[in-house]
């Protein structure tokens, strides 16, 4: 894969470039950290940082999906053309890019005026999807039907009394699945299938997982320019993808990645879903998802983030999860979508053998056509992963 395809189809695939001097120094990975030590910070990686420094890559990389989201645009939009040729390119100061840095500092001086500097206004607030805030009243909005509460955004309610506690919920829900005695006897299991979204280009391309109770889990995405992998041990987390697909080879998550990534991995086992979250809510009010009423609770993860799990009513079957990341701009949702659900050979219990992992970054499908239950995974496939060789 070329240069330009491979870090065109990363960037178009994240929609990850806004703004900023966003432009990672060619040739330049920087210091992978080892276990335990302090993550990679946006300066070290990129050039020509100018606002968003002292964050995490991760965090950047969201804080770049948070403008695409807000805007409804993607990284040529921001950056020129010639960027996708060469990675120095990204570092060019554009009128877009500088616009958006005096919006920062606007943004910033607003909450920090009005709201002690929390991100109560966002780049969102005004910009809804428009690169240009409406200014005039919609009639047409105004006396059209409401639309749909987002999944995403639902709360609970005061006046919405509960008809299921929590723990209710999650008992039909392991009852659907096939029993609590059956879940737990799922202990390990590889799986293989496919995988597509944006990085691989709509493609759909070979994957492995491979997961281990209680919590460690890793993927490995085979693209066509080497292969991508999450990876979570159950202390640490990484990512690794070819060097033309990613701003670095492999870098440790920390922070909401790290969390999400064991949120991941202890879902992977449904017989433990009671123990994954604490201080459970319900009260949410009425919501439909796909034309289907569910029923949805809140957790908290042991690192105090909430967590949505939504439920079909009528088959108990969790199809939805939703859990959320801070950015330096604002928060971003990340929702999980399940479905397909079918038994694991031998053991009476059924996992869902199709998920879509949606961020503002991008949007990836996991399809399994292959499950081998309770096998022995060396631990080290869950370890830091080695860096992938450059793209073809």
């Amino acid at each position: 894969m070329s240069l330009a395809r491979g870090w065109g189809l990363w960037l178009a695939g994240l929609l990850t470039v806004c703004l900023v001097g966003s432009a990672l120094a060619r040739g330049q990975t920087g210091p992978t950290a080892p276990t335990g030590q302090k993550p990679i910070l946006s300066e070290q990686a990129f050039k020509n940082v100018k606002v968003l420094r002292g964050i995490p890559v991760k965090e950047f990389m969201e804080t770049m999906g948070f403008f695409a989201a807000s805007l409804s645009l993607n990284c040529s939009d921001c950056h020129s053309q010639a960027s996708a040729s060469n990675w120095a390119n990204y570092a060019d100061d554009t009128p877009l890019k500088t616009t958006t840095l005096r919006m920062i500092l606007m943004v910033n001086a607003i909450n920090r005026a009005n709201f002690a500097g929390a991100p109560a206004v966002t780049c969102y607030t005004c910009h809804r999807g428009s690169q240009r805030p409406k200014v005039i009243p919609s009639l047409a909005q105004q006396y059209a039907a409401p639309p749909d509460d987002d999944p995403d955004e639902i709360v609970p309610l005061p006046a919405v009394r509960a008809t299921m506690t929590a723990e209710q919920i999650l008992d039909r829900y392991l009852k659907a699945i096939g029993g609590a005695e059956a879940a737990v006897k799922l202990t390990s299991y590889t799986a293989k299938g496919t995988y597509e979204g944006f990085d691989s280009d709509f493609e759909q391309v070979p994957v492995d997982v491979y997961a281990k109770a209680p919590n460690m889990r890793a993927t490995v995405i085979h693209m066509r320019g080497g292969d991508s992998t999450t990876t979570y041990d159950g202390r640490e987390a990484w990512a690794g993808s070819p060097q033309d697909l990613a701003p670095m080879t492999v870098m440790p998550l920390v922070a909401a990645a790290l969390d999400g990534t064991r949120l991941d991995a202890q879902l992977a086992f449904p017989g433990q879903i009671k123990q994954v979250l604490t201080d459970w809510r319900t009260g949410f009010p009425a919501l439909r998802i796909d034309n289907r009423p569910v029923d949805v609770i809140e957790g908290k993860t042991a690192a105090g983030a909430g967590v949505k799990l939504y439920f079909d009513r009528e088959t108990g079957f969790l199809v939805r999860s939703v859990r959320y990341s801070k950015t330096a701009v604002g928060t971003v949702p990340i929702n999980v979508v399940y479905s397909n659900y079918q038994d694991v050979p031998g053991l009476g219990v059924k996992v869902p053998y199709t998920w879509v992992l949606t961020w503002t970054n991008g949007r990836g499908t996991f399809n399994v056509t292959s499950l081998q239950p309770n096998v022995t995974i060396d631990a080290a496939r869950f370890g830091r992963p080695s860096p992938p060789g450059p793209a073809k």
